[in-house]
């Protein structure tokens, strides 16, 4: 991938609703979906292209409506962990226009359909539609139910478009700096 630089590895795409989200476990560990639309790289390929060397995420994101204005989030510090830390996350160092939406997620292991390891009552994953590392419950979610602008139902991006509005695009990616 050429943005910013080149040199990205993309793990998550949504552009269209092709592929439905709402997975368990094994499927988020191991990957599914078509690498030229929407797709989920896989939790245990992530932890090992962040845990290899220091690796920056950037998040690329086109809300709904008009305008539809992309903007972006970066953060220079992204790890996952392995399958033993529930694939926690670690990220930091915002940079960007998207607002950090991420930061409320870091250190929360990663909840599916079948693993509720949120520190909510309820598994949010089965709220919300959609795997993610949540905690009570989201600041964002882009595994979330594509098109639905249901209060935080969709591919939500709290510090840019608010919980009613879902992104048309979202894309994740790692390099090495």
């Amino acid at each position: 991938m050429t943005t910013n630089g080149g040199g990205w590895t993309v793990f998550q795409r949504r552009i269209d609703g092709s592929k439905d989200f709402y997975r368990g476990w094994r499927d988020y560990k191991s990957g599914f979906g078509d690498l030229t639309t929407e797709f989920w790289l896989g939790l245990d390929i992530i932890n090992v292209l962040t845990s290899q060397e220091v690796v920056e995420l950037r998040v690329d994101l086109v809300p709904t409506g008009s305008p539809a204005i992309p903007a972006y989030a970066k953060y220079a510090t992204f790890r996952v962990g392995d399958e033993n830390s529930k694939y926690v996350l670690t990220v930091g160092n915002y940079s960007g226009n998207a607002g950090d939406s991420l930061i409320y997620h870091n250190g929360m292991a990663f909840s599916t359909t079948d693993r509720d390891n949120d520190l909510y009552t309820v598994n949010c994953a089965n709220v919300y539609h959609g795997a993610w590392w949540y905690r009570t419950c989201h600041a964002s979610n882009l595994n979330g139910h594509y098109g639905n602008t249901s209060y935080g139902a969709g591919l939500s991006w709290k510090s840019l478009s608010g919980f009613n509005v879902s992104m048309m695009f979202t894309e994740m990616k790692i390099r090495g700096h």
